[in-house]
């Protein structure tokens, strides 16, 4: 039993913040300035009442109206989020009624952010090759629009909201056996977990009338405790030292030259580090993918969302080696390979 991605699909909400918008909120920032600095053009932003299942569970209904799987087959749900719709219940446990997957289905939720897809993956493996489940949906969804204050331009031109579901099966014994994913590098880095964090809401420091206080910080940037905050330069820091390292890691492990790889997905955070990681990393530019754009940091799920595009442009065929890399909030960070099927 080899696990393996036989479909991903993923789910953008309606709501919009262009940079002209956002330019026009704050004249100081001009549109050219934005996009030179984030590479964003567009984020896709939630209403009001839009939930992180409401994205995963439309993300996953495109997976059983494609035909690649009934949801009666459906025997494990992992989702990944960072804004779930309650404390408790889990919120797969929602999905899994709402999807109507079987009540033999188990259901998982795991809190992990920019390198959850990479640890979501890792999981589903686990379940498929220890002959656990046989097919697993693997949903990342986040909305993190709800965690940013307006008035806080740092980290509001960078993240946007969406969903995407990946259907992993296995090819049983009778057939060709191959790894199509794996090995895994892992990381983590707890110190650093005051550097991309929401203060308050949870049982440590729960939200008050205080908390939710605003005040402006020496960049302009307005915000409450209640909402999200990042040091931007140390996660820039963090990100070029852990991910060079984990990749030459990933590398040797394989026994592989960077050279052997087709393409590189690395987690779509914006593009000036990317950038910087690519030329440190000495990537060649045409097998270094970006699908930013049009959709802005979307956390967990930009990993998957880049590899369904990439699909779509024709970027990955069928035996191709990909690289994947996840890194950020926690700190966290994974690396694995995929050979795409």
């Amino acid at each position: 039993m080899t696990a393996f991605i036989k479909a991903i699909e993923y789910e953008l909400p309606a709501g919009l913040l262009t940079n002209e918008m956002f330019a026009a909120e704050f004249p100081e920032w001009s549109v050219e300035k934005i996009e030179e600095k984030t590479g964003i053009s567009v984020r896709r932003i939630t209403e009001k009442n839009e939930c992180a299942s409401d994205l995963g569970v439309r993300a996953a209904e495109k997976i059983f109206s494609s035909g690649v799987c009934n949801r009666e087959s459906i025997d494990y749900l992992l989702f990944c989020t960072q804004s779930p719709d309650y404390f408790l219940p889990s919120t797969s446990c929602i999905m899994q009624d709402r999807l109507g997957l079987p009540k033999t289905c188990g259901a998982l939720d795991f809190n992990l952010g920019c390198s959850g897809y990479v640890y979501g993956l890792g999981l589903a493996k686990g379940l498929i090759e220890t002959e656990q489940a046989h097919n697993v949906l693997l949903i990342t969804s986040e909305t993190y629009s709800k965690h940013i204050h307006p008035g806080d331009k740092s980290v509001r031109t960078l993240f946007g909201d969406a969903a995407t579901a990946t259907l992993l099966q296995h090819k049983g014994t009778t057939e060709e056996l191959n790894t199509f994913i794996g090995p895994f590098i892992y990381g983590t880095d707890g110190s650093g977990g005051k550097n991309l964090i929401v203060p308050t809401g949870g049982m440590r420091a729960p939200r008050t009338a205080q908390s939710a206080h605003v005040a402006e910080d020496e960049h302009g940037n307005i915000r409450s405790q209640d909402n999200l905050y990042m040091n931007g330069s140390e996660i820039f820091t963090f990100t070029l030292d852990a991910v060079p390292k984990t990749i030459k890691q990933l590398l040797e492990v394989t026994g592989r030259d960077i050279a052997e790889i087709d393409l590189f997905v690395f987690h779509q955070a914006n593009k000036f580090m990317l950038d910087h990681l690519r030329k440190k990393m000495k990537i060649q530019k045409e097998k270094f993918y970006m699908s930013f754009k049009n959709y802005g940091n979307t956390v967990s799920s930009t990993i998957p969302l880049a590899l369904k595009d990439a699909q779509l442009e024709g970027k990955i065929n069928s035996g191709d080696l990909v690289m994947i890399v996840g890194f950020g909030v926690g700190y966290s960070w994974a690396a694995t390979l995929i050979r795409w099927v």
